[in-house]
């Protein structure tokens, strides 16, 4: 996980649209950037509908959502179709972004250890400054925790 206080790295990253998203494109607004690992599973389903449910709010206090996993665009496109989903998909197949975050990481399930994205949710302010980083991330609580951080 990233440290605190650190610059976030720039990244460029196609959405469920295609359209390229760039982290420099929001400097000036806070950014709520979360990495799960896969779409249509029930926590990444929880955690991202939990997002949508709320957008409305983070957009009052100034907050962009992006979500981040290795999917692809087309299954970032369903997904959202599937859950009305109200914010931006980010698709990072070759994981650039997700190992530039430091959530690539050896997970056990069941005993059985394999390598995955590590649920972590990462506040970054207006100028792209690491404010609050969390990789201890319970799915369905992760949207409410987010919001009141950014009170």
């Amino acid at each position: 996980m990233l440290e605190i206080g650190t610059k976030a790295p720039d990244f460029e990253l196609p959405a469920q649209n295609g359209e390229v998203h760039k982290l420099s494109d929001y400097l000036g607004k806070k950014i709520i950037l979360y990495f799960y690992p896969k779409d249509n599973t029930p926590g990444c389903t929880k955690q991202a509908c939990g997002f949508s449910e709320r957008y409305p709010q983070f957009t009052e206090k100034g907050a962009v959502i992006l979500g981040v996993s290795k999917d692809s665009v087309a299954s970032h496109k369903k997904f959202e179709e599937k859950y009305g989903l109200a914010f931006t998909l980010l698709a990072d197949p070759e994981r650039k972004v997700i190992e530039a975050y430091d959530v690539w990481k050896e997970k056990k399930n069941y005993g059985k250890v394999s390598m995955g994205v590590v649920r972590t949710t990462y506040l970054i302010d207006e100028q792209g400054i690491i404010r609050k980083a969390n990789d201890k991330v319970k799915a369905a609580d992760d949207p409410e925790n987010m919001l009141k951080e950014l009170n």
